[in-house]
């Protein structure tokens, strides 16, 4: 039998050739390419190929190409091959580069309540992290901080917990943090350095480097994923956990504010469905590979696992404390800021506590052979 096409106000052409089995990629293809093609330039603080983080900006890049049929075209460019990492900034805010992936706490030095869009100390899981961005007020006040300096920002990826980073001795008590010229960025440098240590901000693809010459005797850069990369645990063995400075920690992705308005809605929408699909792809990922990469130090290389002491836990607590109070008192804004910060974690903690943390607490200690596993795991040598 022969199919006629017959179309109804309720059924367009593309769908009724669906019907007859004709594919419609053909009919699309014209108009595709009938349409202006926009090419923008990002820049990264990531050095080109790092897994996880470069990767999900490079993923990024070419989510936008596929789903605009190509009218959308981003150019990657990793840390140093247009503008140096900590210059990114600047170049997307000036206009001279059109969007970057980063870090935004490396903005901290233009105003300190950048820190709390990326991470802060004893702050937000990811999952609670995009929370309280997407419901909890978060992003209303990151486009408000944003639009001060001509962006417009969005979360594009996120790390989970990450580890407390590497030393040539375990930190068993807060002695052992005096000194320590440690790689270390946003406000958790401000606590380290309260600590008795001395912080070094550097750009991630630095950190080698700084490592192999002695500029640093310390680093903390992610966790077992990237840092197995960077060849850190080839140097230092101790390694420490949990991170309490970065619990859940937010990659974003930010365009000049005169480009974002420039695009049309559909064009709009495009890039921040790429930044909430990555916003969820770069945390499987690092949840995916982590454990596999920290097992590989272990065998290979002799990496020993210990937790931090709990008198460094009881002293962070009340330094964090002391340093949100400083930052609200910076400005009106900054109040602001910290305030929903706090109002939300003091609404989220508790029921992640109930549910979160009391499960994961239950499945360890009552798996018998999840527990053993665990405990093969870590291999905690205090």
């Amino acid at each position: 039998m022969t199919k006629t096409l017959k179309t109804t106000p309720n059924l367009s052409r593309r769908a009724a050739l669906l019907g007859l089995g004709i594919a419609p990629v053909a009919l699309a293809a014209p108009a595709v390419q009938a349409q202006a093609r926009r090419t923008l330039d990002m820049v990264t603080t990531w050095p080109r190929g790092l897994p996880g983080l470069a990767t999900a900006a490079e993923r990024f890049a070419q989510a936008v190409n596929d789903m605009s049929g190509g009218a959308l075209a981003i150019n990657y460019f990793a840390a140093g091959e247009k503008v140096g990492a900590f210059d990114s900034f600047d170049a997307v805010r000036n206009g001279s580069v059109d969007m970057y992936h980063a870090a935004e706490y490396y903005w901290q030095g233009r105003d300190k309540a950048y820190n709390f869009f990326t991470t802060v100390p004893f702050g937000f899981t990811a999952q609670e992290f995009s929370t309280w961005i997407q419901v909890g007020g978060g992003q209303e006040l990151w486009d408000e901080l944003s639009g001060e300096f001509g962006l417009k920002s969005f979360m594009c990826g996120n790390t989970g917990v990450q580890m407390g980073g590497w030393y040539a001795n375990p930190i068993r008590s807060l002695e052992d943090m005096k000194g320590l010229k440690i790689r270390i960025p946003g406000l958790a440098a401000d606590i380290f350095r309260a600590l008795g240590a001395e912080p070094v901000s550097l750009p991630g693809g630095a950190i080698p480097a700084a490592l192999f010459s002695g500029e640093i005797d310390a680093v903390e850069w992610v966790g077992p994923y990237n840092d197995l990369e960077f060849g850190v645990h080839k140097v230092l063995q101790n390694y420490m956990f949990p991170g309490f400075h970065e619990p859940g920690t937010c990659a974003a992705l930010s365009i000049n504010a005169r480009v974002w308005n420039s695009l049309d809605a559909q064009q709009q929408a495009v890039i921040a469905t790429a930044c909430a699909a990555e916003n969820r792809r770069m945390l499987a990922e690092y949840s995916a590979r982590s454990g596999a990469a920290l097992e590989q130090m272990k065998v290979e290389y002799g990496t020993q696992v210990h937790r931090f002491a709990d008198d460094v836990y009881a002293e962070v607590a009340k330094i964090v404390s002391d340093t949100m109070s400083g930052i609200a008192g910076q400005n009106g804004y900054s109040r602001r800021v910290v305030g929903s910060f706090l109002d939300f974690r003091s609404k989220i903690v508790p029921y992640s506590k109930l549910l979160s943390g009391s499960y994961l607490g239950a499945r360890a200690e009552h798996l018998t052979a999840q527990a053993a596993m665990v405990d093969d795991f870590i291999e905690v040598n205090d």
